[in-house]
């Protein structure tokens, strides 16, 4: 399989507060798979343990999903919901975990990792203390599981 053709990363506006910068309105959040004018999705790459763990982040610096007109909250949950079926069908996992804290970083962004019984946190979330050492094996290489979800996103807008 190809590698994906990942887009370039377009910072958004800076944050409402200058003296503190919001990283992801500064930085891509990841390795940037794809940016649309809305939204882009990336594979975080800071986790080992979890290969299989995306981001989609909204571009435009809001910190709470709430915050987004109707039509937007729709489109962001389209787009986290074709990550998901992508992780699901590709990776059958035992669990997909979707999580949208802000806590560290007020800016909307949705996570969404997907989960092996033997991974080293489960069934904890992957923030929790590791019940385990495990090393992941997936089933197909990471730009293969890329490239399948450049494929279903690349239809949505």
């Amino acid at each position: 399989m190809t590698t994906p053709a990942f887009t370039p990363f377009s910072p958004a506006p800076a944050g409402p507060d200058a003296a503190a910068p919001c990283v992801l309105c500064a930085e891509p959040g990841g390795l940037l798979l794809l940016q649309r004018p809305l939204w882009r999705v990336v594979r975080v790459t800071d986790t080992p343990a979890y290969p299989a763990f995306y981001r989609v982040i909204w571009n435009a610096h809001v910190g709470e999903f709430s915050e987004l007109p109707r039509a937007q909250r729709q489109q962001c949950m389209e787009v986290v919901c074709a990550v998901e079926q992508v992780l699901r069908r590709a990776l059958c996992p035992t669990k997909i975990n979707l999580a949208s804290l802000g806590n560290v970083v007020p800016h909307l962004h949705w996570h969404v990792i997907a989960r092996f019984e033997g991974d080293a946190h489960f069934p904890q979330p992957i923030w929790a203390t590791a019940q385990r050492e495990a090393a992941p094996v997936l089933p197909l290489t990471l730009p293969e599981l890329d490239a399948l979800l450049l494929e279903a996103l690349k239809t949505l807008d």
